[in-house]
């Protein structure tokens, strides 16, 4: 990944069309280089969650080319590489694993990261969601992040207040209040260049797993499918 995250300072240095298609063939190699550790994080992924199926590294990735129609910020390309690892592809509308490497040493755009849940949750599926928690009297949600070590629940955009018709002085009341359902880690550079990063990677997501099927159980039930 030293490599790769070299391309990627450099290009966040350089990120101008010229420099960039002067250095495609170092993009290129970058490029296949992730690919190739994407599909061995879908085989890691699918020995302890079997929902994963078959995909393919075109299935999980995304274009380095930025959006910047409705941006500010008109720089053409990102400089992060991410991975997506969700049951039926990244555009399934389920909740997966997400794995980025970037040139900043954290948060997104740009950073080093591991996320794993929904970021752009339906009205419906907050509903089943909300009503889920409260009514989770096995403790099923607050069990899978207590398991989910060294992650965090973002609260990025979440209500001020618990919404209206549900208890706010519960254990789970401030988990309510959110508009996307996402445990995030902040990984760093150092974790990304270790020699260990496949199974440091694999062995966190593992921990999230409780937590991922909570909230792709209430995805198929908006569906109406089965999980």
């Amino acid at each position: 990944m030293k490599e790769i995250r070299r391309f990627l300072c450099e290009l966040a240095m350089n990120n101008e069309r010229e420099w960039f298609n002067a250095n495609k063939g170092w993009y290129l190699e970058c490029k296949e280089r992730f690919d190739e550790f994407t599909e061995q994080l879908i085989a890691g992924i699918r020995e302890f969650d079997s929902h994963i199926g078959a995909l393919t590294p075109k299935d999980c990735t995304y274009r380095i080319y930025r959006d910047t129609r409705f941006s500010n910020d008109k720089t053409p390309y990102k400089v992060h590489f991410g991975a997506y690892i969700v049951p039926g592809g990244k555009k399934s509308g389920y909740s997966g694993y997400y794995f980025q490497i970037g040139a900043n040493e954290k948060g997104f755009p740009g950073g080093n990261m591991l996320a794993v849940g929904d970021y752009i949750c339906e009205p419906r599926v907050l509903q089943i969601l909300r009503e889920d928690i409260v009514n989770d009297d096995e403790r099923q949600f607050l069990n899978a992040i207590e398991h989910a070590k060294d992650f965090y629940v973002d609260f990025e955009g979440a209500y001020k207040r618990v919404p209206s018709g549900y208890p706010a002085d519960q254990e789970y009341s401030q988990y309510l209040r959110l508009r996307q359902f996402c445990l995030m880690k902040d990984t760093g550079i150092k974790y990304m260049e270790s020699p260990r990063l496949l199974e440091r990677v694999l062995a966190d997501f593992a921990l999230t797993t409780p937590f991922l099927n909570f909230i792709n159980r209430a995805i198929a039930y908006s569906k109406d499918q089965e999980w």
